[in-house]
């Protein structure tokens, strides 16, 4: 059997007013069933909650599913002594008073028979179609005589899969959870305990994603009863103290009608109690709690445009709380949740927490993908076609559902899996990247370029050498922000791989999995080819000659400056240093800056007649063999002299070339550093810009 009970009523007395009344639901599917030539009382209560969301549903199926349940699980009874009907007639009627649609609440009706009746899915096939049958095998369990002590993650493994082609799968699982939870009084505490923290860990999070809030919010309250008794005693005993006293909202909520019916919107104002979980969160947040930190004020109406209508006139006639407000309208949540929320405080200082959100963002915030409906219409599992291939437009595929699907095909034994899903759901917030070609990467807060190597490329990744974030070249260890672009660069050697240090940065599954499995597949590590020992070639030259540069201070000996090497036609200007010469500085250069708030005069400096210059320029490149030979070929086949070269020792398989060149013509510049951009393993070529003394 799936399902443990006790009274359905038993775990949810002890909550505060829900924000959708699920209670009754669990209670009316202990109506007994009806005759068979009418429609029986549990599924006529389906029927009315199914109707209020979807007027014209042909009921009819809904019947013949509840028929083959209650005869298949006819003489199976739940550990309370109930009949085990009980329990896919109320995870159905969660379902139905959500907005789920009928092809979802007919698996729920027959999501246990399968697993624990002779049914097959071949009869419900027969009998339901192809979508149904999906569904169902999406929740059915994998069974503790073929996978013994893997079942539960192995379980878990098959039904996340499922939900990647219909996340219907996942809605009906949390129904059930909800359920379960709700009766799990007559179990072991140990047993209570242990569903209670795998609730918590993954169907919590799941159902947060999701954007389910009405059953997320009903889990977090029977998982906190079951693992914090001590504070959710403590917490039940605040809102108790306070329930007896005047509503300090009622007063804020009166005079937010008043405001709206003055400025001419139409608006539903309600007062929304806390559960007991948020109780508890803002009581450990400010101490002691004031009256209106018990629950926040909804606004809904009928328009996008009247909730900022709302905002308005409220931060215009109360006073507004700015730390408070976020707009969660123009940048949705990735579980599609939208709102705004802000807070005021009265006349009298009470500060009120305020939701604005139209009736259709309030249908989905309670229910998220429940009230899409069915998203798949047209094109889904059901009709035979591969859901891989099928490029609709499809909101219930996020980047989090994406990466887990992608990771969960490497995780090697079930273990792994386990825990690194647990790390996945734990990740609380997203951010999108892009990459170079404008490709979109989400990502969870806190990932690194090593995350976005692995996101975009795969084991690909294992040859990443650095990334250029927002233009600038950055490790791999740097830490991404919302909306940064990405540019990963990738070595030309096969033989390349990621160094055990990648495992400090890698946030996402999918990254550390990949790391793992390739340091134990080449425990060895990888040999970096030696670079050029620092080579140092310098040719002594006579700097008065080569600095092509005329100075307002006649006489005066011209010095380019090596931390910037300017040439023309580059801005330039010069200070005087010792022994009367000048040297001269692109204005761009951070020694300028320097100097000038040193109180050092500028000396004004232009180019010369004399086209030839000297510039210093920097190249990095993939450390490989002969890069140094290739580059100085290069080099000379464009016709500049080489007079001082330094490579710099190879770090995370990059290497620093630099290069002092004399030109014949500083016109030539641009197309030198084209030929050396196009030497293989180079990835940019720069003007050196390094720190320089000041005289």
């Amino acid at each position: 059997m799936s399902a443990e009970a006790t009274n359905p009523d038993a775990q949810s007395r002890r909550r505060g007013l829900p924000r959708i009344d699920l209670r009754r639901l669990g209670r009316a599917a202990l109506l007994g069933p009806a005759s068979r030539d009418r429609l029986p009382d549990a599924i006529g209560h389906v029927a009315e909650a199914h109707r209020a969301h979807h007027p014209d549903a042909d009921l009819a199926v809904l019947r013949r599913a509840y028929v083959l349940a209650e005869t298949s699980h006819r003489g199976q009874f739940r550990k309370s002594g109930e009949p085990y009907i009980t329990h896919p007639l109320a995870v159905t009627l969660i379902l139905a008073e959500l907005g789920a649609e009928t092809t979802t609440l007919t698996a729920s009706l027959l999501h246990d028979t399968v697993e624990d009746t002779e049914v097959t899915l071949d009869q419900v096939r027969a009998e339901f179609g192809e979508e149904v049958t999906y569904l169902v095998d999406g929740v059915t369990k994998l069974e503790k005589v073929d996978y013994g002590a893997a079942a539960e993650p192995e379980t878990f493994r098959k039904m996340l899969v499922a939900t990647g082609n219909d996340v219907r799968v996942m809605s009906i699982k949390l129904a059930d959870r909800l359920h379960n939870m709700r009766t799990l009084g007559v179990m072991r505490p140990e047993k209570q305990a242990r569903i209670a923290k795998v609730t918590r860990d993954v169907l919590i999070p799941l159902a947060e994603r999701l954007g389910v809030q009405a059953l997320k919010t009903e889990l977090e309250d029977l998982v906190f009863a079951i693992l914090h008794p001590e504070e959710y005693e403590h917490t039940r005993a605040l809102i108790a103290a306070n329930s007896g006293t005047e509503d300090p909202l009622t007063t804020i909520a009166d005079g937010v009608r008043a405001v709206l019916r003055e400025a001419g919107i139409s608006a539903e104002v309600m007062i929304r109690p806390r559960h007991f979980v948020s109780v508890h969160r803002v009581h450990l947040k400010r101490g002691e709690l004031r009256g209106t930190d018990l629950g926040r004020l909804l606004v809904l109406v009928g328009e996008d445009a009247d909730c900022y209508a709302v905002l308005g006139e409220l931060h215009t006639c109360f006073t507004p709380v700015i730390s408070e407000f976020k707009d969660f309208i123009a940048a949705p949540k990735f579980n599609l949740y939208q709102s705004l929320h802000t807070a005021v405080a009265s006349t009298d200082g009470a500060v009120a927490e305020v939701l604005i959100r139209t009736h259709q963002m309030h249908k989905v915030a309670e229910a998220g993908v429940i009230a899409l409906g069915n998203p798949y219409a047209g094109g889904g599992p059901g009709d035979g076609a591969d859901p891989a291939a099928d490029e609709r437009e499809d909101p219930t595929r996020p980047g989090w559902l994406s990466r887990l699907l992608d990771w969960q095909q490497n995780a090697p034994d079930p273990d792994t899996f386990w825990s690194s899903l647990r790390e996945e759901l734990a990740q609380d917030r997203e951010i999108t990247v892009f990459g170079s070609d404008g490709r979109t990467l989400p990502l969870p807060a806190g990932a690194s370029c090593v995350d976005a190597a692995y996101a975009q490329y795969g084991e690909d990744a294992h040859g990443c050498i650095g990334a250029r974030v927002n233009g600038r070249l950055a490790t791999l260890s740097t830490v991404l922000s919302d909306g940064d672009t990405v540019q990963l660069l990738l070595a030309q050697d096969a033989a390349s791989g990621p160094s055990p240090d990648w495992l400090d940065h890698a946030r996402t599954p999918a990254a550390r999995i990949a790391i793992t499995g390739w340091l134990a597949a080449h425990p060895e590590g990888v040999k970096i080819p030696a670079a050029a020992p620092r080579p140092q070639m310098s040719v002594t030259t006579d700097r008065r000659s080569a600095a092509n540069a005329v100075t307002d201070l006649p006489g005066a000996t011209v010095r380019l400056a090596g931390c910037c090497t300017p040439v023309p036609p580059d801005a330039v200007t010069g200070f005087a240093v010792r022994g009367g010469a000048v040297t001269v500085h692109r204005e761009e250069c951070p020694a300028v800056a320097r100097m000038t708030t040193l109180g050092r005069a500028r000396v004004g400096v232009r180019w010369g007649d004399t086209a030839a210059c000297r510039v210093t320029l920097v190249a990095e490149a993939f450390g490989r063999p002969r890069l140094l030979a290739d580059l100085t070929e290069a080099i000379a086949t464009a016709g500049a002299a080489i007079v001082s070269a330094t490579v710099e020792p190879p770090s995370e398989q990059r290497v620093r070339h630099t290069y002092t060149l004399q030109l014949a013509d500083a016109a030539e510049l641009p197309g030198l550093m084209r030929v050396m951009r196009d030497v293989p393993g180079v990835y940019d070529v720069s003007r050196a810009q390094h720190p320089a003394a000041a005289g």
